[in-house]
């Protein structure tokens, strides 16, 4: 399995297409070139710890995909391994969409996006649900217990592909602490700048008064 990530995406109605528009010979030279995305290297793990968000796609039992966003401190999906991944389910609108979805359907997509870098990567994987007593190692692991927040369950991904994706039509977009960080630098400038010019007015002495 030279490219798992299409061996289980593109199916025969995407190859036509592909070879409709001009793209599928790239594709095959790619599948046939010994190149494997079954793993989660260091550059993916690095780029997987540095995310505070992801998007997670799994298809109920109708047959309709659902998508859904989840949040948290930066790392909150963690790489357990090479070809696994977690992360802790916390109790939100009560609708259990994704869990119930994952109850038929074991399959999930995730997107994971760096706006500012415009870096995208796509992860292929199947879930394991784990509740209650079963899931006390999982949490102890993920160290996702703060007190605060009530974990009903841990999703560990079993990952058999991933994939990057190009930067073309990714807007930059920034985190409120992102911008905070690139400002940082001026705020001191801007500080530094305004304690000098007291300084020289203080240096200066009050200014004369204007006559009439």
């Amino acid at each position: 399995m030279a490219y798992p990530f299409g061996s289980l995406i593109f199916t025969s109605a995407i190859k036509d297409l592909q070879e409709k528009y001009g793209s599928r010979r790239p594709y095959a030279r790619r599948e046939a070139s010994g190149f494997a995305g079954d793993r989660i290297g260091p550059m993916e793990a690095e780029f997987i710890a540095q995310r505070d968000s992801f998007y997670i796609a799994t298809v109920g039992e109708g047959g309709w995909p659902y998508v859904q966003h989840r949040g948290g401190v930066n790392g909150f999906l963690k790489v357990i391994d090479s070809t696994t991944l977690a992360f802790a389910d916390f109790r939100g609108n009560k609708q259990y969409i994704t869990a119930g979805n994952l109850a038929t359907d074991d399959r999930v997509a995730l997107i994971l996006m760096d706006y500012p870098q415009q870096a995208r990567l796509k992860i292929l994987g199947r879930v394991q649900v784990f509740e209650g007593a079963e899931a006390a190692p999982w949490v102890e692991k993920l160290g996702a217990a703060d007190g605060h927040s009530i974990i009903e369950r841990v999703f560990v991904i079993r990952v058999e592909a991933s994939d990057w994706n190009c930067q073309q039509h990714i807007t930059p977009r920034f985190s409120a602490e992102e911008i905070r960080e690139a400002l940082q630098p001026w705020e001191k400038r801007l500080a530094s700048l305004e304690k000098e010019n007291r300084e020289l007015r203080e240096r200066l002495g009050p200014s004369p008064a204007k006559t009439a």
